[in-house]
């Protein structure tokens, strides 16, 4: 069953002492330390307005680094999209319940939805955070802000700069250990809560099809929805021992599309069946493992609600996620500014989100069209103040269990034991899919080669470097590195050896020897040459079939 169960305890990880959570024990908030979140909630939302209640509901982005000051183009931007100037402004005039923080990279498949960037280094984040929950608490109902971010690790990775960056998720099923996994994720969490964030719109729980092309990619832990399942409860059991409340996505599963729903409507063309079987066993691990939220997707599910959106559909969201399923907890669209959610204007989409049974509606295009058309339902009778009153409860019950985690000191941010945390997840994955599986890959001088991640490319010649090879600029033995969004005609005729740093299918159309790291993060290129030199063996094992290739020549 798909019960939140509220796994949201402990804090920081390594040892080192804590500080409390503003949110937690701050005098004018409304949470009491020690009382019922669940009973605190349900006692508040029945003393709240229809404008407290509504903005509870409203999780958009804002733009400047800073909730109080910023430049003059960031406040123009914030006035047409919100009608106030700053990020605090925003947050009070709507009452909000929630923020989310945004940036954008050349390699993120998800960077169109995100208009603006405000997260630069942890200090900066950590100063936006706490101005952010400042305004929040300066209003008469007194309710700490959810503030979260896309913190997939990966391709789709908000803050990159100045915290420890996990192998991406399809790495961490290759390495096929879910306590590793957990200790990952509980150091991520624990570096995001450090900074001010409580929610991280992540794991992705999708289960990729058996064939490659599809838009989800590494985002995914793998293609066996028994490995993805266990992966994902691990990943949400980690985030959440911190503090930081997990969200699965995309319901009821984006794996097996090849169509991107942030431009157009993805079909799932599954049976109810083969859902049961195929697409829903990580969302129901998620919900057994206390997931505090599920991210309702922009997807056409044929075998329960034809030509509707999945986030715009009761069948699903209701009747299948919550009847069927059992789930509890809280609910988020995914951003409404994506196309599908835009078939109508901001308004009648936040309405329409509501009665379909989300509770956050997360980055509408306009952010005073969708108050006002809420607002407008509520006033009417069409949006009726139960299901109000019912989202509001289930979000402020989980703000208050959040609020009530001791959140960790600065010092937890980018320590020592998050970055060995990383690296064993990161060792575990290395997979050979072709060559030998004891000694060195490499012998004599070593030319490291890329196409897609220069960035890669130096993080691995330091690594080498540093365990004892010769690496070259020209001549020597070529390892070829293929990144993110490269296919065959990036691969080198000359290389010994060919490593995909994102999904594997690359590696069918490549000689010599064939390794898998599905990641590029600097945990994940200290890794591999651990493996080139023979200083570490492979255990990985590649979580999606390649064609012609074994899952792994030597685990």
């Amino acid at each position: 069953m798909l019960v939140a169960t509220a796994v949201l305890l402990g804090g920081c990880t390594d040892g080192r002492p804590e500080t409390p959570s503003p949110s937690a024990t701050a005098q004018d908030s409304a949470v009491t330390p020690g009382g019922d979140p669940a009973k605190q909630a349900a006692e508040l939302v029945a003393r709240l307005s229809d404008e407290e209640l509504i903005g509870q509901l409203l999780m958009p982005y804002a733009y400047g680094n800073d909730a109080d000051k910023v430049s003059s183009g960031s406040a123009s931007a914030n006035k047409a999209y919100a009608g106030a100037s700053t990020p605090a402004e925003i947050v009070r005039k709507y009452h909000l319940g929630g923020v989310i923080l945004v940036s954008s990279s050349a390699d993120d498949p998800t960077a169109g939805t995100n208009k603006t960037t405000n997260v630069e280094s942890p200090a900066q984040v950590t100063k936006l955070t706490g101005g952010l929950q400042a305004a929040a608490l300066g209003l008469p109902a007194k309710i700490p802000l959810l503030i979260g971010t896309d913190q997939e690790y990966g391709q789709v990775t908000r803050i990159r700069d100045g915290i420890v960056q996990l192998p991406s998720a399809m790495a961490l099923g290759a390495g096929g250990d879910p306590a590793l996994t957990e200790a990952a994720w509980k150091a991520a969490g624990t570096e995001l809560a450090a900074i001010g964030v409580n929610v991280d719109f992540a794991p992705d729980a999708d289960v990729l099809g058996a064939q490659p092309g599809g838009v989800i990619g590494s985002r995914s832990f793998g293609s066996d929805p028994k490995l993805v399942a266990a992966q994902v409860a691990a990943a949400v059991k980690g985030l959440q021992s911190a503090g930081v409340a997990a969200t699965v996505k995309h319901f009821p599963g984006h794996g097996h599309t090849t169509v991107d729903s942030h431009s157009s409507l993805p079909v799932l063309g599954q049976s109810l069946a083969a859902l049961d079987s195929g697409d829903l066993p990580p969302f129901v691990a998620a919900g057994d493992a206390g997931v505090g939220l599920v991210m309702s997707g922009h997807l056409d599910v044929k075998a329960v609600d034809p030509g509707v959106p999945a986030s715009f559909s009761s069948k699903v969201l209701v009747d299948l996620l919550r009847t069927k399923l059992g789930y509890t907890g809280v609910v988020v669209t995914d951003a409404l500014n994506m196309e599908p959610a835009e078939q109508w204007g901001p308004g009648e989409a936040a309405v329409r989100a509501v009665l379909a049974g989300n509770d956050i509606l997360l980055m509408p295009p306009k952010l005073t069209e969708a108050y006002k058309g809420l607002l407008d339902a509520a006033r009417s009778g069409r949006l009726p103040k139960q299901r109000l009153t019912e989202a509001a409860t289930r979000i402020l019950t989980l703000k208050f269990r959040l609020a009530a985690v001791p959140r960790p000191g600065a010092s937890a941010v980018n320590s020592d034991a998050g970055k060995a945390a990383a690296r064993a997840s990161a060792a575990a994955a290395v997979t050979v899919l072709r060559g030998p599986c004891s000694g060195a890959l490499v012998t004599g001088p070593v030319r490291v080669t890329s196409a897609g991640s220069e960035t890669a490319r130096g993080w691995l010649e330091a690594a080498l470097t540093a365990a004892g090879a010769t690496v070259v600029k020209q001549g020597g033995t070529e390892v070829r590195l293929v990144g993110y969004g490269k296919g065959t005609s990036d691969l080198s005729g000359s290389a010994a050896v060919t490593v995909a740093l994102d999904t594997p299918y690359v590696l069918r159309s490549a000689k010599g020897t064939l390794v898998a790291t599905y990641s590029s993060a600097q945990a994940s290129m200290l890794a591999l040459a651990d493996v080139l030199v023979g200083k570490a063996k492979a255990p990985g094992r590649s979580p999606v079939p390649v064609q012609g290739l074994p899952a792994s020549a030597c685990a």
